[in-house]
């Protein structure tokens, strides 16, 4: 167990209110963290099944790298590393830093060992809290420390994906956590009737489609491939009043989804093929029903469930079938522009998609599944990376991916907004990835 950090400088009535707030925002972000991997084990840290995954070891070196190479190194005073070793082993993707680890052999990386893991985020944590009390470039450091912040809480989400993929592995299919009767409480109750899909009309017009960079400090901080705030014309369309469920998914099955070319693009028809797709990623069938891992355990499937774990070629050929289509991510934004941030996210602790109940026109805008849109992850008009090593952080990634939209049932509440891009290449399906209609007018 972690000896606690202590905060009690940041309580000095001489602290100022932003080096307070950085400072427990930074801190609180650093205890979720170890928290998500309480119920994991030793083994558990050190799984890897496929390169597109990480050991959650590899997720709490790799936060602490962050902080430690791109701010303690640059503005603590007399710097030394905690193992000058950790920033090759732990370097992700920053060529600007230098040469990294092979990522697919992370899970080799059995020493340092968990406990030097740790140990190295308390140090690392420690520092933070010094530096932002105590350094006079807070100005410098802030736009930095809350990047840091947002980059931990995009990893606690790839930690949570990774280990039930890792976990899958397993025959005996272990689950993260058991299903509680509290978990299960917070869960709404089993909707037996099938729900009926309506449909939301926006008229064509200009719209103002992602946001400014700002500060970079204040609550409505944005990465940079959000920017800049711009125009777009979008045509009159239709979206779908909620997410696709496991239900009509099936259907779509049933009815020979995954053997008709003519639904599919043809990489996807090929990427299918390849990988024998016949339902999504954790499901099965066994005695006429149909079954699915989760977080919690095995559990029957729930019709009314949004489905998940599909690729954005199983998306695209639904959408084809249902004789609809994909939303751009510009016809997404609109629709959520104005609606508040609220949903099954990683503050419910369900660690699944939940059916629709919101008492709304559009509902599960926000939490759920990462909705897969059919726009290419590009650049807006105008972007331009940040200056220094941070600018390989999105920019480099603009190529041969797609924009999903909303967040899922494992991204942090205050992490997720409207103008929120996240990418994946087309035929991931190990984050909780699902779909919702759209059609023209």
């Amino acid at each position: 167990m972690l000896d606690k950090v202590d905060l009690s400088s940041l309580q000095d009535s001489m602290v100022n209110d932003d080096i307070r707030s950085l400072g427990e925002r930074f801190l609180t972000v650093r205890q979720v963290t170890e928290a998500l991997c309480e119920p994991l084990g030793v083994e558990d840290l050190n799984l890897q099944a496929v390169a597109e995954t990480s050991p959650g070891k590899w997720h709490l070196a790799h936060t602490s790298w962050f902080f430690e190479t791109f701010i303690l190194k640059s503005f603590e005073e007399n710097f030394t590393p905690f193992n000058s070793q950790y920033e090759y082993l732990f370097n992700s993707y920053y060529n600007t830093i230098g040469e990294q680890f092979s990522r697919a052999n992370r899970h080799l990386l059995s020493r340092p060992t968990v406990s030097e893991i740790y140990r190295y985020r308390q140090d690392i944590t420690q520092r933070m809290i010094a530096l932002i009390k105590n350094n006079n470039q807070l100005d410098k450091i802030a736009p930095l420390v809350v990047l840091g912040i947002n980059h931990e809480q995009q990893h606690q989400e790839l930690l949570l994906t990774d280990i039930k993929y890792n976990l899958y592995q397993n025959p005996l299919l272990p689950a993260y956590l058991p299903l509680s009767e509290t978990l299960e409480r917070k869960r709404p109750d089993k909707l037996t009737a099938k729900q009926t899909l309506n449909w939301i009309t926006f008229d064509k017009g200009l719209v103002a489609i992602g946001k400014e960079l700002g500060d970079g400090v204040s609550a409505d901080f944005v990465f940079d491939n959000e920017s800049p705030r711009h125009q777009c014309f979008i045509p009159t369309f239709e979206l779908s009043d909620r997410l696709i469920t496991n239900g009509e998914y099936i259907e779509f099955i049933e009815a020979g989804g995954y053997d008709e070319p003519n639904y599919w693009l043809s990489d996807g028809w090929s990427m299918k093929n390849e990988a024998a797709w016949q339902a999504p990623l954790y499901w099965y069938h066994q005695d006429g029903c149909w079954y699915q891992y989760t977080l919690t355990g095995n559990i029957k499937v729930d019709p009314n469930e949004p489905v998940s774990h599909i690729s954005y070629y199983e998306a695209d050929a639904f959408a084809t079938w249902a004789g609809a289509r994909l939303p751009t991510e510009q016809e997404w934004e609109l629709a959520a522009k104005e609606q508040p941030v609220s949903g099954n996210l990683l503050s419910s602790k369900t660690f699944r998609p939940v059916a629709a109940t919101e008492k709304k026109a559009l509902k599960q805008l926000f939490g759920d599944v990462w909705e897969w849109t059919s726009s290419s992850y590009s650049p807006y008009p105008g972007y331009s990376p940040l200056a220094g090593a941070v600018g390989e952080y999105n920019g480099k990634f603009m190529a041969n991916q797609f924009v999903l939209r909303g967040g899922s049932c494992v991204t942090s509440d205050d992490h997720i907004r409207a103008t929120y891009r996240n990418f994946f290449y087309p035929e991931a399906r190990w984050q909780f990835s699902g779909l919702r209609l759209a059609r023209s007018l």
